[in-house]
């Protein structure tokens, strides 16, 4: 099926190719027509601060679990000077007359005095907006706050709270196509051969990121799904594509003619590329067993983009390949020289240099138009000999890990649980405000909340209680006096009950901040020893809810789900891989393997981010770890880590079938697909660890983490470990017992080239 459908594509190439390019256009004008409805939905599952919520929605008009952003101000004559109060009433009332503004609470109010520090330097107010608002209408609130600050002299304003939180960040998409040029022209010096990829994975890419816009209007899809969907599909739509490309070359170089080499590297290469993006799929789905619709629904927006991509790789790119012929092989000076350009162009957009990227690119249009008078420009750059697989370092490196197969496995498996003992003491949990870059100003306003009033105030629990008709007023003093002699807790409000006396709310403050484990102890605390007794004798039930409760009760939830999304990822992946290679060793050994390869990544991340070494260097400040970070960088990952898997061993057990030695088959495995493996390996890396520039911790943690576990697997796993296992266990690597050949479907992962 697979070879009929690859000569389809190249004998049809014209109607493939116009068929993606109406798709691209028309999926373009839908999404300028339509757009996205990006939100995040946290939907909390059962829990007190659920519980407490309720009570606030139903009695207090949402107090509590509205958006909340701040605007902290210092005046060095006091924020009770009369100039500095006037200008500062009139910003406030021009930001409660915003679009997407529910209220402002002012310091200046009647109940405001909390809102001002002892020594009356410091004040914030607090601007609540619509749960499900948008990071770009929150900017345009954070803007005109900035507009409109009066300038007096010695006073400072700042915005606080990530939704005010300055958004400009180096492009990491820009960055990692300009690496994704440089790395596939270095490794395989044609330009074509590098265009085809880059080009065949943005047109998924395209596709896909419409896609994930038209989902934002039926599930709750976050925003920054478009930026994971692109990470993903960038570096995996380039690796799929260009395993293809790498195989047609190779036919090319047997003698094969243009449609013959299109049709046996789709029947091989292609089926790999199924086959191992259909794992990342799969992997990406089996967050669905979370059961929160946010990570639902982000799992669901990736794989389609890598669904997109996939598509891309077995249709688009054939068709490609069929224009560009035996011209694959050429480079031509003005080419080289042009994509040189190119690279750096993105590179400046990148890094936000847009004179610098206008100038490069310039020089690539220039060159192109100067090839036409300067006839060297036209001149082909001398093309490097196909060297024979015996003569390959990666042929050479094998052979001398299976020469030493125990001392290969027991030192790569001993880097891999070294680096992996940092997640002893993982603690999941979000970060907050502290770890914003320093200079912002969502850094400088939460330093200036500790400088006036303590880390607590940046993050309050509320505390709610559906009372019993005829409640004392002292019952209700009780419960705020209990409160108030817990030592962690710096300050507690009296209580404050609605209309009809049916409910009552209390604001605590802590005396740590949010992401400190202080503060989760804290809670635990409040509702296992402080406020049962007072229940007990009160007669009514207290929550402690909020922002910050519910942040560690949803930790606590996803870290209790962890379990079941390894489990059916785990089981999948043995089990698709179990079909495939028809061995029960062989899955068996990816599965431990990808473990150890994401074991090591997470125990990076941890040092990292948790612990903050080389915060110098990486500017991360400590916090907890993202609580749903560790499930998505396994099911990512593990999917990723697949695909270098089935590249890897499907031509080795194609070689294996072919001669029937386990020794010869894993180095010719191994030497046919290293240049590969390394290149694609290299530009997921670099893809993924340029979002290391990114301001949001969140982000800089994914990155990062699929960076080291990609770098890890293709070196550590791929070139050391996997050779030296299948050395030690020979033709048992592709042992199964006969009753279970005969229950198994039949899946041809190799193909033929025939």
């Amino acid at each position: 099926m697979f070879a009929r459908f690859g000569s389809w594509c190249h004998d049809h190439r014209r109607l493939v190719a116009s068929t993606w390019l109406i798709a691209l256009v028309l999926s373009g004008a839908l999404f300028a027509t339509v757009g996205g409805a990006f939100r995040e939905e946290f939907d909390l599952p059962s829990s007190e601060s659920r519980t407490g919520f309720d009570i606030l929605e139903a009695n207090f008009g949402g107090m509590g679990t509205n958006a909340t952003g701040t605007i902290v101000f210092r005046a060095e004559q006091g924020v009770r000077d009369p100039e500095v109060e006037e200008a500062m009433e009139t910003l406030l009332a021009q930001v409660a007359s915003q679009p997407n503004v529910i209220s402002v609470s002012s310091p200046y109010a009647e109940d405001g005095a909390n809102q001002i520090s002892a020594d009356g330097a410091v004040a914030y107010a607090s601007v609540d907006m619509p749960n499900d608002i948008s990071s770009g209408d929150s900017q345009q609130i954070s803007t005109f706050i900035e507009a409109n600050a009066p300038e007096i002299d010695g006073l400072t304003i700042e915005r606080g709270t990530f939704y005010f939180a300055e958004g400009a960040a180096p492009s990491a998409e820009a960055l990692g196509l300009a690496f994704a040029i440089i790395i596939l022209i270095a490794a395989f010096g044609s330009v074509l051969a590098m265009g085809l990829p880059v080009g065949v994975a943005l047109s998924g890419i395209g596709i896909g990121v419409v896609i994930v816009a038209m989902l934002s209007h039926f599930l709750p899809v976050p925003e920054f799904a478009t930026i994971f969907g692109i990470m993903i599909g960038l570096g995996a739509g380039i690796d799929y594509a260009l395993l293809i490309v790498t195989r047609f070359r190779e036919q090319l170089h047997r003698g094969h003619t243009v449609r013959e080499a299109v049709t046996i590297a789709v029947d091989t290469a292609g089926r790999s590329v199924v086959f191992a993006g259909c794992t990342v799929v799969i992997s990406m789905l089996s967050l669905m067993v979370i059961g929160v619709r946010f990570i639902q629904s982000l799992a669901i927006s990736v794989s389609a983009v890598v669904a997109i991509t996939i598509l891309a790789s077995v249709t688009l790119l054939p068709a490609l390949l069929g224009f560009a012929g035996t011209r694959i092989e050429l480079t031509r000076w003005r080419g080289l020289i042009s994509a040189g350009f190119v690279a750096l162009g993105l590179l400046a957009t990148g890094l936000k240099h847009p004179s610098l990227a206008f100038l490069a690119f310039g020089l690539a249009a220039l060159t192109l138009l100067a090839s036409l008078l300067v006839r060297q420009l036209r001149q082909q750059v001398p093309s490097r000999p196909p060297v024979a697989p015996e003569r390959t370092l990666a042929f050479r490196w094998s052979r001398m890990v299976q020469h030493r197969p125990w001392l290969g496995a027991i030192a790569a498996t001993a880097l891999l649980l070294l680096l992996t003992i940092p997640v002893l003491s993982l603690r999941l949990g979000f970060s907050d405000e502290s770890n914003a870059a320093a200079g912002t100003t969502t850094k400088q306003a939460y330093n200036l909340i500790v400088e006036g009033f303590g880390a607590g105030y940046t993050g309050p629990l509320y505390l709610a209680a559906e009372i019993p008709a005829g409640t004392s007023p002292d019952a209700l003093a009780s419960v705020t006096s209990a409160l108030a002699a817990d030592p962690g807790v710096a300050s507690v409000s009296p209580p404050m009950t609605n209309p009809d006396g049916t409910a009552a709310i209390w604001n605590l403050i802590p005396t740590t901040g949010p992401q400190e484990q202080a503060t989760t102890d804290l809670v635990h605390h409040l509702r296992e020893s402080v406020l049962p007794p007072v229940e007990e004798r009160v007669g009514f039930p207290v929550h402690v809810t909020g922002t910050n409760a519910a942040n560690i009760d949803f930790a606590a939830y996803l870290g209790s789900r962890l379990i079941y999304v390894f489990a059916v990822v785990l089981l999948l992946s043995f089990l698709l891989l179990m079909v495939v290679f028809r061995s029960v060793l062989v899955p068996l050994k990816a599965v431990i393997m990808n473990l150890l390869s994401i074991g090591a990544a997470y125990g990076v991340v941890v040092a990292l981010f948790q612990w903050g070494w080389f915060g110098s260097i990486t500017g991360i400040q400590p916090a907890p770890i993202e609580p749903w970070a560790p499930m998505m960088l396994f099911a990512i990952v593990f999917g990723l880590s697949m695909d270098y898997e089935v590249f890897l061993l499907s031509r080795i057990r194609e070689e294996w079938l072919q001669t029937g030695d386990s020794r010869h088959s894993v180095a010719n495995g191994l030497a046919a697909t290293a240049k590969v493996i390394t290149a694609a390996a290299a530009i997921m890396v670099l893809v993924c660890g340029s979002f290391l520039l990114d301001p949001e911790r969140a982000i800089k943690l994914l990155g990062v983490g699929l960076a080291v576990a990609i770098l890890l697997d293709a070196t550590v796993v791929r070139m050391l470990l996997v050779p030296a296992t299948m050395e030690l266990l020979g033709d048992r690597n592709w042992w199964l017992p006969r009753w279970l050949d005969r229950l198994l479907p039949k899946v041809d992962v190799e193909g033929s080239e025939t």
